[in-house]
């Protein structure tokens, strides 16, 4: 009984150590909204983006003057008009402003996906070079500091398969 206690000691011994050295995982972080925004690729894009947005708003900024205006001259002349032209005049009018809502979500999904393409390429970028510098290090995971994000993996156990086989898929 004594060498059974002694042995299961020296087990449990075994395993916590194999544990804790297992556990003892290098862990960085880092800010990548912050990385992001700080690089030079970042602030032309940012650039390109305001420049896109400024000419979009001119245009709906002129459309909705031109709105106004004919609205103006149609209430002016809404009592020299007949019912029938007064209508259709009205209807111009919807239609104007219906274009004007169609032009926006047109120029607010151009603006998002150029969004999307100029700044893929940054992300990317980031991460690589996380990756690369967090392996030489000797880092196995990173995680990303900014308010809201997640773990950025740079080297370590990758659990899906494990996770995948599990669950029976």
């Amino acid at each position: 009984m004594k060498h059974f206690k002694t042995l299961l000691f020296a087990g449990l011994l075994f395993i916590g150590a194999t544990s804790f050295t297992n556990a003892q995982s290098k862990i960085a972080h880092i800010n990548t909204q912050e990385l992001i925004k700080a690089m030079p690729a970042m602030k032309s894009a940012q650039a390109e983006l305001e420049k896109l947005q400024k000419t979009y708003e001119t245009e709906i900024q002129t459309m909705a003057t031109e709105l106004q205006n004919k609205m103006k001259q149609y209430q002016a002349e809404v009592e020299s008009k007949t019912d029938e032209e007064n209508a259709k005049r009205s209807q111009e009018v919807q239609g104007m402003q219906q274009s004007i809502r169609e032009y926006q979500n047109t120029a607010q999904q151009d603006l998002q996906k150029k969004e999307f393409d100029l700044l893929k390429p940054i992300t990317d970028k980031a991460e690589a070079s996380i990756q690369k510098v967090a392996k030489a290090q000797g880092f196995q995971y990173v995680l990303d500091s900014s308010p809201g994000s997640g773990v950025i993996l740079a080297e370590g156990k990758d659990l899906t398969a494990d996770v995948k086989k599990d669950l029976g898929f």
